[in-house]
């Protein structure tokens, strides 16, 4: 669904001038909207709504794995790489066979993430360096 014009003027701004922490953040928070629609899609038995929902929770899930910087990030970009593979897994089998159990376990651990890394965004957003 489109957003309108100056939403997505606002939205444009906000990821031009944010931080690479802010954006693994915005990533994230466009990562569990869909996935929320993705739930409801399910919750309804419309494949309808489910499955662009989760082809779009892949595609913003293999930006952030694109993103990791494997030579800085060490052994923690490697444990994220892990941890976005695995889900990415999980996001295709849920397409063949929907489980709301399943999919609920992938959004709680993708919003522990995500506020992970929203605490380090808000430390020293100029000074941190993203996995």
């Amino acid at each position: 669904m489109p957003l309108p014009a100056n939403a997505q003027a606002y939205r444009e701004m906000e990821v031009l001038s944010s931080s690479p922490a802010r954006l693994v953040v915005i990533t994230f928070d466009a990562t569990l909207s869909a996935l929320t629609r993705a739930r409801t899609g399910v919750t309804m038995g419309n494949l309808a709504v489910t499955l662009p929902a989760l082809d779009r929770s892949r595609l913003l899930l293999g930006d952030l794995l694109a993103a990791l910087d494997r030579e800085r990030g060490g052994d923690l970009a490697d444990r994220l790489a892990s941890v976005y593979a695995f889900t990415l897994g999980e996001l295709s089998a849920l397409g063949v066979h929907p489980d709301l159990g399943r999919l609920d376990r992938i959004i709680s651990m993708l919003r522990q993430l995500r506020d992970a890394f929203a605490e380090v965004a808000q430390a020293k957003p100029e000074h941190v360096a993203v996995a």
